[in-house]
């Protein structure tokens, strides 16, 4: 880890919805060998009351600087945005910690600009499970990747897909197939939804290759998600059932997945590949 201080690594967050404040506070209460530095939020008078509590009180400064002010910046804003976090971060050789991971398929050369400078991109598994699976059948040959998603019906209110295709889901009675195609595709369609449709592209034959189902249910109260894959080393499939965090299109465990991303930079065990 560059820059560190004392042994201590810097932490910056930039976006302070749900993840990013839950991430402000566990790493308030205290992550070995991390200490958060700085934030950014679109509207830093609302959190400064919660911010002054903390035990150590971050700076607040624009996306822009967080670079300056940390050896780790992890993005939990909306997907256009991660190019002004990332891009600075990753040209000074520090480490990015990116939660919008479908923004990275429109600006993939970040990953070449980090290679340039030292830096790293770092994807938690977020919603997901299964990535390490994923990962090491990649090294041999992967046949197929499935992923279908069934959401509560408030939790893809909005998606742009739904618009520009005029489907209503609002007051439905049944569960409704509301997208089926790639994983590109699905990221473009539901950007606020769909990351974990990416990272598993990303861990295994890429985003045009990965084919995804999405379907509003008025029945499920949890975001759920059943990968299957097939390969020369292993056919298997998993499923998860996300509690919503705050924001309904996010689940929970994204901010649990993020704060253990986190303690496996410095854990002296590190379990999983």
């Amino acid at each position: 880890m560059t820059g560190r201080s004392n042994g201590v690594a810097r932490v910056a967050i930039a976006g302070l919805g749900p993840i990013g404040t839950r991430l402000a506070k566990a790493l308030d209460q205290g992550i070995e060998g991390l200490r958060l530095s700085a934030v950014s939020a679109a509207n830093i008078d609302k959190h400064r009351p919660w911010l002054s509590k903390l035990g150590n009180v971050p700076a607040a400064l624009p996306i822009d600087q967080l670079a300056d002010a940390a050896d780790i910046v992890v993005e939990c804003a909306p997907s256009q945005l991660v190019r002004s976090i990332v891009a600075p971060t990753v040209s000074a050789g520090k480490t990015a910690v990116v939660l919008s991971v479908g923004a990275l398929l429109d600006n993939d050369d970040l990953i070449d600009l980090a290679r340039r400078h030292g830096g790293r991109i770092v994807v938690p598994t977020g919603a997901l499970i299964g990535l390490d699976a994923v990962t090491a059948a990649a090294v041999g040959t992967i046949h197929s990747v499935r992923m279908i998603t069934r959401k509560p019906v408030a939790g893809l209110l909005g998606a742009p897909h739904l618009v520009r295709h005029g489907i209503e889901i609002e007051g439905i009675s049944r569960p409704l197939k509301v997208f089926e195609g790639t994983a590109r595709e699905a990221a473009k369609g539901f950007p606020a939804n769909l990351n974990v449709a990416v990272a598993l592209s990303l861990a295994g034959i890429g985003p045009d290759r990965t084919t995804v189902e999405i379907w509003a249910d008025p029945a499920v109260t949890r975001n759920t998600h059943r990968i299957e894959v097939d390969s020369d080393s292993a056919r298997f499939s998993m499923s998860i059932e996300n509690i919503p965090s705050e924001n309904p299109k996010t689940g929970l465990i994204t901010a649990l997945s993020v704060i253990a991303c986190l303690r496996k930079l410095n854990a002296p065990l590190r379990i999983g590949t």
